[in-house]
């Protein structure tokens, strides 16, 4: 199945814990001004799970568009690797 681009609501996308310890807040405020200056250039990635979104890649785009107000972002929705 084809990875596709769509818009989802951010308060929708869960962010692992582990994921969320990375968390740099002089990356994620240069990032909000370049999105603010030129756009989402890169979807965020994440993947479906039972009622949610989960973030895969992408955490400082998502606190930056957070950042700077925004309700949607561009996502590529990927799928699940099973082993």
């Amino acid at each position: 199945m084809p990875m596709r681009d769509v818009k989802i609501p951010i308060d929708e996308i869960y962010v692992p814990t582990k994921r969320r310890q990375t968390l740099d807040a002089e990356k994620v405020q240069a990032l909000a001004l370049d999105i603010l200056e030129n756009g989402q250039q890169t979807p965020i990635w994440v993947r479906r799970d039972e009622a949610r979104y989960v973030l895969v890649e992408g955490l400082h785009r998502l606190e930056a568009c957070r950042t700077l107000g925004e309700r949607t972002i561009t996502a590529l929705l990927v799928q699940a690797r099973r082993f």
